[in-house]
């Protein structure tokens, strides 16, 4: 049984509007396009802006041969105490002189981009358009935090919260909030990051903001490949997978953002390893519904993936979670319903041991149609098994993480957190809990892993 939080009956009570002919795509596709509270959207559907919502574009030089060339003019959302340095990285792909021929045999809808559309490195007819423009579904730039106090009489013990450390800083962004934004550019520890959700492939991941000296801040382009987010960066108008971390399309196609290990974990036990913590709060200057979920059902593992029209790898079912990272050239993915069973997984990926942990209490965040009230899905974390030189193994106990070297407890975001080694972490490996059809369209050579035995 989930306790009710004080908003449950407030959230009961909104529109449904975004509910089409009763199915979760209408719903996918309706908040897709930016639709939320009735007193929120145009005569057209597309979203209003209000003063604190708007964002102007970015200011650019002249364009040569198709490509802009970026101006040392602030762009929105970085903010005056962010270094911004200038040109940053060079194009690395060169342009494609047929390029212009395969965007008119493409649906691929170009209008109003400033994008070097003659350097990619995808076929221009693998995207397919989300239904809304760019930035229809809004980032939000200029994030603003409270302290756990603050937050908690909105919160549910195990409500889903995207988390991670830089330089000793953690942070929490519920997917709450993240399911209606999919972007947030921040700074933690310092270090320029931009958080993502894509619900669609149930994909959370973080990513340094920052190549070669040059701070980025990123929107969402309104398109999708493999059903998976394309986000955009607003210095150079290229487009990003969010999957992947990869520049596809534009002026830097072929270069790679740098991953922030990070978790999906359950409010309490964020909560209890970093009670001095910040949290993203919902006053975000936009009217969403946070707390409820436009994709109710979406991820019954026996539904098709939406806006996805590749070949699906029938190893696993489309919808199923999968604890996935790569080592290397080596992709790996660790079933959920393996994982459930398990609690505890020592295994050697690309010559690095890796301990994946998995634990019971973090809900679903596309389950119902509140997410306080969805299915525990569960979380995981995955970690270097080598400490200090040393190599370690672990296990489960009494629903305990435990080492077999010195019986120290770890938390599920590798900390221990008694014993001989109070105080000691494990370093996190990027992974996500992802869609198995998303993770397998992007990594078709994946190892799955089976189970003991």
């Amino acid at each position: 049984m989930i306790e009710t939080s004080p908003i449950r009956n407030l959230l009961r009570d909104l529109p449904r509007k975004w509910l089409i002919a009763g199915t979760v795509f209408g719903a996918a596709l309706a908040v897709a396009c930016g639709s939320s509270a009735t007193s929120d959207t145009s005569p057209t559907g597309s979203p209003k802006q209000t003063p604190s919502e708007s964002t102007a574009e970015t200011s650019v030089g002249s364009q040569s041969s198709g490509s802009p060339t970026a101006t040392l003019t602030r762009p929105p959302g970085v903010s005056d105490s962010e270094p911004y340095t200038g040109p940053g990285p060079s194009p690395i792909v060169e342009p494609d002189p047929e390029f212009q021929a395969k965007l008119d045999d493409s649906s691929l809808r170009t209008s109003g981009w400033r994008t070097d559309f003659s350097r990619h490195t995808i076929p221009f007819d693998n995207i397919l358009s989300g239904g809304v423009g760019r930035d229809g579904i809004p980032p939000i730039d200029r994030p603003r935090f409270e302290t756990i106090e603050e937050v908690d009489s909105v919160m549910n013990d195990l409500e889903p919260v995207v988390t991670f450390k830089i330089n000793g800083e953690s942070k929490a962004y519920p997917l709450a909030i993240l399911t209606w934004h999919e972007i947030v550019n921040d700074t933690v520890g310092g270090v320029p990051v931009t958080v993502t959700f894509c619900p669609l492939c149930n994909s959370a991941l973080a990513f340094e903001r920052t190549l070669e000296g040059r701070v980025f801040n990123f929107g969402v382009s309104g398109n999708l490949r493999n059903s998976d987010l394309i986000m955009w960066d607003r210095q150079t108008e290229t487009w990003w997978q969010q999957l992947t971390g990869e520049a596809i399309i534009g002026e830097l196609a072929g270069h790679q953002l740098d991953f922030v290990p990070a978790s999906i974990i359950s409010w309490a036990d964020f909560k209890l390893a970093n009670p001095d913590s910040l949290v993203l709060s919902r006053e975000t200057g936009f009217n969403r519904p946070y707390g409820s979920n436009p994709y109710g059902g979406y991820d019954r593992v026996d539904r098709p993936p939406f806006l996805f029209d590749g070949e699906t790898d029938g190893r696993l079912l489309p919808m199923q979670r999968v604890a996935a990272f790569n080592i290397g050239q080596v992709s790996a993915a660790f079933p959920f319903p393996v994982l459930e069973t398990e609690q505890v997984v020592n295994y050697m990926v690309n010559g690095t041991d890796v301990v994946v942990f998995f634990k019971p209490g973090t809900v679903s965040a596309l389950d119902n149609a509140l997410i306080i009230d969805s299915k525990d899905v569960g979380s995981t974390g995955v970690f270097d098994a080598e400490l200090d030189g040393q190599q370690m193994s672990f296990r489960i106990e009494n629903g305990r993480f435990m080492d077999d070297q010195t019986g120290s407890v770890w938390n599920i975001l590798g900390e221990a957190v008694d014993g001989e080694l109070l105080g000691k972490s494990l370093a996190p490996i990027a992974h996500g809990n992802h869609f198995w059809f998303a993770w397998g369209a992007f990594n078709p050579d994946t190892l799955i892993y089976k189970g003991q035995g």
